[in-house]
């Protein structure tokens, strides 16, 4: 196989998956799937309608319960008992420390709608808490050292509780009681939902998930917010997912952020994915939700409980695997995607997460962390380095075969071949290590630009942001010129970075041979320029890994090419 052949279409390849994910997001529009007027609702077993239907207005605002702990703030509503504010101490929206703090839950009758709810279903007959119920709480104020617990009577003798309990990070504990002083038993179907009355900007793309999802029977499910609305405008009541098992976790994730609830994981469950119509928010109830598939009963003069989880947090990785394991929550590391190369994302992950700790900054770990792939990687690219330094050597030879068979292509194939195998040369050599590297590139770019750790990571110099592009603009001459070129274009940003990067792959492309069609050797002096712009708009941390990588390559590269041409005059020398 020709080395340049092979590169050329990996290379092209690249191109065209960069190009397409380019377009996508900058300039393709999602088209909105059909509008349903289906309401939300939590289904009861069986499929029938529980009674616990969204609302169509948000209810008025009324008396709320304050929330504290050392990573978030916020409230709970007491009137229907919603968790739907909820603020993270720790981030900011942007890089300047003066910058709102990040908030990922929403109240109802604001722009973005976003809460927890829990609830009973119960026969007909029976009063149960719903949206309008104001419940009474036990304490101003829920700390981690400060249970709370939310009471209603329904005046049938039923003393509903929610007993709350948060931890110093982002888990609540939520057992919800029900008081029987009747004579009669009551059977009750306890419920939770996480709900989402608008759809975020933010979008899925190939490279990151966000939206509706759970772990239902120990397998990850996944729905987009165009799927989901565009299943449940097919389905009853709006349900365009639902599946029974034991245990499992539910809820809707952002970028960066999840809320999401987690039931006894010996209880059997029903989980559903479903969509509405509602008018707060943007009009459209996205919702994930649990319901026991049998009742507790509460005996007269007894009680019935069930306990649940609710994360409402940053997607910390440690945190959450650490819950994962204290709770028994199945697969809760997934909220990250990870993606099908998991087994590569969250090693490389731990790696520059260990790194980082060690050395304080996540780009000089990045740094580390290449050198480390180029130590791995040493003996196949020094074969593939000691190869191509054969290949220019013998390149008088290989052009003297052109001249003499430039009539006949055949021919030429078959000679050039045949000088290879005489000077014990694979021609294939320098395509391995870059296909194995393609995999590790790949993972090191979803870490990137998934991990919440790298989020807002700063570097040296003008790059405060390794999860972001290059601020700098070649453009408006790095800022000297009073403008923002992206304004007039959005393609039109080329930063320090991204240049830096496409010198060393021109260096690097220096020491290869010359392609002998000049159509190749065009296309190939065109790369270093074609990705330079194409990864304008790419994390710096993944710019700066391949900036790094291709001086590490340049270096060996050359110090092998030389010891590659010294050998013929040392053979010289000695006959």
């Amino acid at each position: 196989m020709d080395q340049k052949r092979l590169l050329l279409a990996l290379s092209v390849s690249l191109v065209i998956v960069l190009v397409f994910t380019f377009i996508q997001d900058k300039f393709l529009p999602h088209p909105p799937p059909a509008q349903t007027q289906a309401q939300t609702q939590v289904q009861a077993p069986g499929g029938s309608p529980a009674a616990a239907a969204q609302p169509q207005a948000a209810p008025a605002p009324g008396p709320r319960l304050s929330v504290e702990t050392p990573l978030m703030q916020g409230s709970i509503g007491l009137t229907g008992a919603v968790f739907d504010d909820v603020v993270l101490k720790q981030y900011h929206e942007t890089t300047a420390p003066d910058s709102p703090l990040v908030q990922i839950m929403g109240r109802r009758g604001t722009a973005t709608p976003n809460y927890v709810q829990f609830g009973w279903t119960a026969p007909a007959g029976v009063k149960v808490p719903d949206d309008t119920t104001v419940w009474s709480a036990s304490a101003g104020a829920l700390t981690p050292q400060s249970p709370v617990t939310l009471s209603w009577d329904n005046g049938q003798g039923l003393t509903f509780q929610l007993q709350l309990a948060v931890d110093d990070k982002y888990m609540f504990t939520v057992t919800q009681n029900v008081l029987n002083h009747g004579a009669a038993p009551v059977q009750l179907y306890p419920w939770s939902r996480v709900v989402r009355d608008y759809k975020p900007k933010e979008q899925s793309s190939w490279v990151l998930f966000d939206g509706p999802l759970g772990v239902f029977n120990g397998t990850l499910k996944q729905e987009s917010y165009a799927t989901l609305k565009s299943d449940g405008a097919k389905a009853p009541g709006g349900v365009a997912y639902t599946e029974t098992a034991p245990g499992g976790w539910v809820g809707i994730t952002d970028k960066y952020w999840l809320a999401a609830v987690a039931p006894d994981q010996s209880a059997k469950m029903t989980g559903s994915m479903s969509y509405g119509t509602v008018t707060d928010g943007d009009g459209s109830a996205y919702e994930t939700s649990f319901i026991t598939a049998t009742p507790v009963t509460a005996a007269p003069g007894g009680a019935a409980s069930f306990t649940s989880h609710v994360f409402t947090g940053a997607k910390v990785v440690k945190i959450l695997d650490a819950y994962q394991s204290q709770y028994h929550i199945p697969n809760f590391y997934k909220a990250v995607d990870f993606g099908m190369l998991y087994f590569l994302t969250k090693p490389i992950f731990f790696a520059l997460d260990w790194l980082n700790s060690l050395l304080g900054n996540f780009g000089l770990a990045i740094i580390v962390f290449t050198v480390g792939i180029k130590l791995l990687f040493f003996p196949l690219a020094s074969y593939s380095y000691r190869s191509m330094g054969k290949m220019r050597l013998i390149q008088p030879k290989v052009q003297a075969l052109r001249e003499q068979f430039k009539d006949d292509a055949a021919k030429l194939q078959q000679a050039t071949m045949e000088l290879y195998k005489t000077e014990k040369i694979n021609p294939a050599s320098g395509c391995l290590p870059m296909l194995l590297q393609i995999p590790v590139f790949f993972s090191l770019y979803k870490v990137i630009f998934i991990t919440i750790e790298m989020r807002q990571a700063p570097f040296y110099g003008w790059i405060h942001d390794l999860s972001a592009p290059d601020p700098t603009n070649l453009f408006n001459l790095f800022g000297l010129l009073p403008f923002d070129p992206t304004a007039i274009y959005a393609p039109l940003h080329l930063g320090a970075l991204p240049l830096i990067m496409g010198l060393t792959m021109f260096l690097q492309q220096k020491l290869n041979p010359a392609p002998a069609d000049p159509t190749q050797a065009r296309m190939f002096q065109l790369m270093p320029v074609i990705f330079t712009f194409m990864l304008a708009g790419s994390p710096s941390g993944l710019v700066l890994y391949w900036a790094w990588n291709n001086l590490l390559s340049v270096g060996q590269q050359w110090l092998i090419m030389r010891q590659t041409a010294a050998q013929p005059r040392a053979v010289s020398a000695k006959s």
